[in-house]
């Protein structure tokens, strides 16, 4: 019997388990604090087409170009035709195709850079950050040198002139 009442004290030991009481989850209709934390907006990364730089000149043999307040007519005639012989296999003047669109590139780069673009896209590729974020950007897509004479490039550019 003492056995029996022996079992019967441990049992009762174990069970209670002390004193500690077991928290039971309850239900209440009150609404719970919530704490908000304000994200800052997503940062908006602009398009290197879409980069405004007005002081680099680019890598290459053009370092000073001098514009004429006024359009000169005949050279942008002359660049046109150039452009749409040369450039129209990869370029729209005002949609983006394999590579930019020229529209209103004279508003983002300096003659000087864009000269360069035409006459050295090698180097520039390789030197110039712009140009790389350019080649990132249009998937990898490398400008073609066509091989211009500075004066054609100039006629190319005068023709971007009247692209808005």
């Amino acid at each position: 019997m003492s056995k029996l009442v022996s079992l019967v004290l441990i049992g009762l030991l174990i069970g209670c388990g002390g004193k500690d009481e077991k928290k039971k989850a309850s239900f209440s209709y009150e609404k719970k604090a919530t704490t908000t934390t304000q994200q800052a907006p997503p940062e908006t990364k602009v398009p290197a087409s879409k980069k405004v730089n007005l002081t680099d000149k680019g890598v290459g043999p053009i370092t000073s170009v001098e514009l004429n307040a006024e359009i000169d007519q005949a050279m942008v005639a002359h660049g046109q035709e150039i452009y749409n012989k040369m450039c129209t296999a990869c370029h729209r003047p005002t949609k983006k195709f394999i590579g930019p669109a020229q529209a209103g590139v004279m508003e983002r780069r300096t003659p000087e850079w864009v000269m360069n673009m035409i006459l050295n896209p090698e180097g520039m590729l390789q030197n110039d950050p712009l140009a790389k974020e350019l080649l990132a950007e249009f998937n990898g897509a490398p400008m073609a040198n066509q091989n211009l004479t500075q004066e054609e490039a100039r006629a190319v550019l005068e023709y971007f002139r009247t692209l808005k």
